[in-house]
């Protein structure tokens, strides 16, 4: 084993969780980019499966914005949805105390709109100790300018702004794998 360690920003598998926010029929249609959206946050649902990856989603008064967006539903089929109020993932029932009871450090966000419900909850993870990854390909906003916001602002709060591939590359560590193949398929 080499003297030499890796940054700690990586992510690792066994301390990692995907959390999917408010990706709803209902507000789809205005955001920017959902095809781009649905296309990454499935890959990454598929991937997290596959690595056997804890995944949360949560659902932002869906008796007014409806239900996750059906391509994302048919993955999540065994997965509650955790129905929220609050625009943070903070006021999300249990979601916090559920990362920490699984020994989660790092969580890979997705989701809309970036610059509200994604980006406070992310301040409020940050606050409570998690690191946090945003896949800038898998959030959105309605107007450009409040998603490059957003992005700049994580930024500054030490955020890991990244992409879905890189994500799913860096969980896999290494190549030549079962999972690597499968994951290759995933993102292709």
């Amino acid at each position: 084993m080499s003297e030499f360690k890796r940054n700690n920003v990586i992510l690792k598998s066994n301390q990692t969780a995907l959390l999917i926010i408010d990706i709803q029929e209902k507000i789809l249609p205005v955001m920017q980019n959902t095809e781009m959206i649905l296309e990454n946050a499935l890959k990454l649902i598929k991937g997290f499966k596959q690595l056997n990856l804890p995944i949360f989603y949560t659902e932002q008064y869906p008796k007014g914005l409806g239900k996750t967006a059906g391509v994302l539903l048919d993955e999540l089929k065994n997965i509650a949805p955790i129905e929220k109020m609050t625009f943070s993932c903070f006021g999300a029932g249990n979601l916090f105390n559920m990362l920490k009871e699984k020994n989660i450090s790092q969580v890979v966000v997705v989701g809309i709109e970036a610059h509200v419900c994604v980006m406070q909850t992310i301040l409020d993870l940050i606050a409570n100790g998690f690191q946090v990854n945003v896949c800038a390909d898998a959030v959105s906003s309605r107007k450009v300018i409040d998603y490059e916001s957003a992005l700049d602002r994580m930024r500054g709060y030490d955020v890991e702004v990244t992409t879905s591939e890189s994500v799913l590359f860096e969980l896999l560590v290494e190549c030549g794998t079962d999972d690597f193949k499968a994951i290759s398929k995933i993102v292709k």
